[in-house]
C-alpha cells in the first residue's frame, strides 16, 4: 500500500497518524515504511517516523530534503539559499518502492504548501501518482478546510480513499461532537484517533485495503 498522507493544515497530527498507522501495519505483518520527503525545522517528526518503521531506513533515506528553517519549503529554501525541485524526489521514491512494497509518504504542512515558485506538495503527490489520505483535526473550521482539500485532490485527478479524523481529548464544543457525522456524508472516515492513543486495533486496518 503506497499512499500520500496530507493534512488540512500544519500541526494537526499528520506525523502522529502516520506513525500509528505504520506501527499497526507492521505489527500485522506488512513491512510498511513511513517517509517524509520535506522536513522544515527540527527533525523530530522524521525520527518518529523512522522509529515507527523500526529504523529500516536511515534518517536521510527517510527524509531526503531537510531544511533547517521552520517555514514552508519555498520560504525555507529561500532563507537557506537553496533551490528545490520535485524531480529528484520522483527518483528517490521509485528507488525505494522497488525494494519496499508499502510506503506511507507524509507531506509537510497542508495540501497546497508551496515547494517552488510553481509547485506545491499536491504536485508531488501527483508526480508520484499516489492515493491521498487527509488527516483532519476534529475542531471548529475543519469542515471547510476538509471539503476544500478534497475538492482540490479530485480536481488533480487523484484518488482520496478517505480521511483520518484526529480527535482532541476531550471533545471541544458542538463542532467536535458533530463534525464526523457531517464529514461522513462527503467522504469515508477511514479512522478516528485521539492524541492519547498509543496503538491501533487490528480491526482498524480493514479500512486501508486499497
Amino acid at each position: 500500500m503506497n499512499t500520500f498522507i496530507t493534512g488540512t493544515d500544519t500541526e494537526i497530527g499528520k506525523t502522529f497518524a502516520t506513525a500509528l498507522l505504520t506501527c499497526a501495519l507492521r505489527a500485522a505483518g506488512n513491512p510498511t515504511i513511513a517517509l517524509k520527503p520535506f522536513c522544515c525545522g527540527p527533525r523530530d517528526d522524521v525520527e518518529i517516523l523512522a522509529a515507527a518503521s523500526d529504523h529500516t531506513l536511515s534518517l536521510d533515506e527517510t527524509n531526503p530534503v531537510w531544511l533547517h528553517t521552520p517555514a514552508a519549503p519555498l520560504a525555507a529554501a529561500a532563507a537557506e539559499k537553496r533551490t528545490l525541485s520535485l524531480e529528484p524526489l520522483r527518483h528517490w521514491f521509485h528507488s525505494l518502492s522497488s525494494k519496499h512494497p508499502s510506503l506511507l509518504v507524509e507531506g509537510a504542512g497542508g495540501w497546497l504548501v508551496p515547494v517552488t515558485e510553481t509547485k506545491t506538495l499536491a504536485d508531488l503527490a501527483a508526480l508520484l501518482a499516489l492515493p491521498v489520505i487527509v488527516v483532519v483535526p476534529n475542531r471548529l473550521g475543519c469542515l471547510n478546510h476538509t471539503l476544500l482539500t478534497l475538492e482540490s485532490i479530485k480536481a488533480r485527478g487523484l484518488h482520496c480513499p478517505g480521511i483520518i479524523l484526529n480527535h482532541p481529548s476531550p471533545p471541544e464544543g458542538e463542532a467536535a461532537r458533530t463534525n464526523a457525522a457531517i464529514l461522513s456524508r462527503h467522504t469515508r472516515i477511514l479512522l478516528e484517533i485521539s492524541h492519547r492513543q498509543k496503538s491501533l486495533p487490528p480491526s482498524a486496518l480493514a479500512a486501508f485495503d486499497f
